[in-house]
């Protein structure tokens, strides 16, 4: 029988109401009573805390913390919260050797909801973990979605995540496992002892420069462009990019639509950004494409773009 850990870092999964709103009080133990599961589980606490106040040195630790506890198992479960669960999956496929299987999950509802998501969902995810499937994934709602694509697509509902045009690579309960696909092997790099900032700045309709220079003037070692459609920016923000990047400041460009891919098509738009050098990202998010940024400037500090771009050619980033 495969040994796996249970890792529990918080989130909704693990809340209870208090007269202040849902706080996380139950463990890594309440969690796996919870899910009825009959498998070898070892459960953690690695942290106690809603997803949103994370900050990037949590990240980078978990990353680590991750990674010595596939040394020791045959497959590892994360629980997590779901506001930031799709930045924490591309964090960990792309700081993740592939020879574990990892897998998150979380919910949508409390753990002390009348009806809860969460024990449902941590039995498939450690069903699926000791299914042995090597690799970074997110198990929610009974599927199985690539850590690289996935997106929490709704606020409520209990199918929140969705990997548009990758699909779920599998369906999975508390027994059974029926796998659809298999996603590719998705490591960039070890996991980092920090991550560099990089901000992620949104268009809108007259959106000027100001977010950008006062990004780099925080601090920022990277940008990354929520652009409008296939890629485009406002003038402003092309002109203060090609700014940056001439100065060695990686810019990358993803869609803020929610899927698709993103070119540099359009004149004075995308294809300016294109042509100074900037990293279209795919269809991956803005907040993956900060992951990837991030991890490829402190690994690959001399050429991160460069690096990023043979990453995903070698995942098949669209």
């Amino acid at each position: 029988m495969s040994r796996l850990a249970l890792l529990a870092t918080g989130g909704t999964i693990a809340t209870r109401a208090t007269a202040d709103g849902r706080a996380v009080s139950a463990t890594a133990a309440d969690l796996l009573a919870a899910s009825g599961t009959d498998l070898d589980v070892t459960p953690v606490d690695t942290a106690g805390r809603l997803s949103f106040a994370a900050g990037l040195d949590d990240l980078a630790a978990l990353a680590r913390t991750v990674r010595e506890a596939c040394a020791d198992h045959d497959g590892v479960v994360l629980t997590h919260g779901t506001d930031t669960l799709e930045e924490t999956a591309a964090l960990l496929a792309l700081t993740h050797d592939g020879r574990t299987p990892v897998t998150i999950t979380g919910a949508q509802r409390p753990f002390d909801d009348p009806a809860p998501d969460g024990p449902g969902n941590l039995a498939a995810a450690l069903r699926w973990a000791a299914h042995g499937r090597h690799g970074v994934t997110v198990t929610f709602a009974g599927q199985v979605l690539p850590a690289i694509g996935v997106r929490k697509v709704d606020a409520e509902a209990l199918t929140a995540f969705a990997a548009p045009g990758r699909g779920p690579l599998a369906s999975v309960d508390a027994h059974r496992v029926r796998e659809h696909a298999v996603a590719p092997a998705t490591g960039l790099a070890e996991p980092p002892t920090t991550l560099p900032r990089v901000d992620v700045v949104a268009q809108y309709v007259g959106a000027d420069d100001h977010a950008v220079t006062a990004a780099v003037d925080a601090g920022a070692r990277g940008v990354v462009v929520a652009a409008f459609g296939a890629g485009n920016a406002t003038p402003p923000v092309v002109g203060k990019a090609r700014e940056l990047l001439d100065r060695g400041i990686p810019v990358a460009v993803a869609s803020r639509t929610g899927s698709g891919a993103v070119e540099g098509l359009y004149a004075g738009g995308g294809a300016d950004l294109a042509r100074a050098g900037a990293l279209f990202a795919g269809d991956l998010s803005p907040w993956q494409t900060r992951m990837l940024l991030a991890v490829a400037i402190a690994a690959h500090p001399d050429d991160p773009i460069g690096a990023a771009r043979e990453w995903m050619a070698r995942v098949g980033v669209a």
